[in-house]
């Protein structure tokens, strides 16, 4: 199955909505600390809704607890710097996909790090800054998991 990693969110309802999609998609959430924001946070929880309990979200102090945890999995991390296009990835199961932060994206060391593929980017207009980490985490699992012929979901 498909995971979902969130290195340093800072948005609240980003989150929030980003559980929902965990839940809904029977996707894992991994987050990397620190976090923007308390996990009890209001905003957080009106986000996610009731989705909290069957989400299945773990949390990792650092990027390299994640990653040490997540070693039988690839990790294709998703920034504008990336040169191939999504629809040009070939996800296969068991793959976790990396999202920057909300304001920073992803931090080289992520980039550049040996246990990650070749970043994927989502096309854009030029001189965009970027897409909304929800809204570009719906897109990625569901890419993935159309690739994957949606295995589990009716």
């Amino acid at each position: 199955m498909i995971s979902l990693i969130l290195y340093q969110p800072e948005i609240p309802p980003n989150t929030g909505n980003i559980i929902r999609l965990c839940a809904n998609a029977g996707t894992t959430l991994h987050l990397i600390h620190p976090l923007g924001f308390q996990l009890s946070k209001k905003e957080l929880k009106r986000a996610g809704l009731d989705y909290h309990a069957m989400a299945n979200v773990v949390e990792h102090k650092n990027f390299e607890e994640c990653v040490a945890e997540l070693s039988s999995k690839r990790i294709i991390p998703f920034s504008t710097k990336g040169t191939a296009l999504y629809t040009e990835a070939k996800f296969q199961n068991n793959d976790a996909l990396l999202l920057g932060s909300e304001t920073r994206g992803l931090p080289q060391k992520a980039l550049n790090s040996s246990v990650c593929e070749e970043p994927v980017r989502l096309p854009m207009k030029k001189n965009s800054r970027s897409l909304n980490l929800s809204n570009v985490a719906a897109i990625v699992v569901y890419e993935a998991m159309r690739q994957l012929g949606f295995q589990g979901l009716a």
